[in-house]
């Protein structure tokens, strides 16, 4: 294999950045970054820590972040699986990237910079929903926003309404084939989408 081992090489095989990739960058919130961002209940959160990288999707039922100022977001940890993964590495190292997708736009927006994790009561409280809150929020300290090039999720037909999913695995299958048949398979699955529904929040 031939490693690329210098950022000289590496940028010697594509060439000078276009001049928009560089001139949309924004420092806090703007306007239409806000519209954005706003108009996004989806999130791809990625961290790094002492044990690696974590790539997390976020999800909400409304925008998947609240704007605290325009330079600050807030991200509520709803329910999932308890490893604590992305959290971990927040308390270690406060360095993130999320980016917020919005179905139908090929297009994404990117904001990098750094996290704190709070249990504070009343901001966890901003976020109650049919009675609980979450256990931690995650503040947002802004470094830079900026639009994602379009043409990955237009190579991918993300949006294309084909439902391509019918012969993938199913969790069940994945956590049977994992711990040898003791855990998983059809029971597991057939009581995901009900222990899914009393957790969501």
């Amino acid at each position: 294999m031939d490693k690329i081992t210098d950022i000289a090489g590496l940028e010697a095989l594509y060439g000078a950045p276009g001049a928009a990739s560089l001139r949309k960058v924004a420092t806090q919130m703007t306007p239409l970054y806000r519209k954005w961002i706003m108009a996004s209940k989806l999130c791809m959160l990625s961290t790094v820590g002492p044990r690696g990288t974590d790539g997390s999707p976020r999800g909400d039922d409304g925008p998947v972040v609240m704007e605290l100022d325009a330079h600050t977001l807030a991200m509520p940890d709803w329910r999932g699986n308890n490893r604590l993964d992305s959290l971990r590495n927040i308390v270690e190292d406060g360095r993130v990237s999320c980016m917020f997708m919005v179905p139908g736009s090929n297009n994404v927006v990117r904001v990098n910079g750094q996290a704190v994790l709070t249990a504070a009561p009343e901001l966890r409280a901003r976020f109650e929903k049919q009675g609980r809150q979450p256990a931690t929020v995650i503040v947002i300290t802004i470094a830079e926003i900026y639009t994602q090039c379009a043409r990955a999720l237009m190579r991918a037909g993300t949006w294309s309404g084909v439902d391509e999913s019918g012969d993938l695995p199913s969790v069940g299958e994945i956590l049977a084939e994992m711990t040898s048949g003791e855990e998983g398979g059809a029971p597991y699955d057939d009581a995901w989408h009900a222990r899914a529904r009393e957790t969501m929040w």
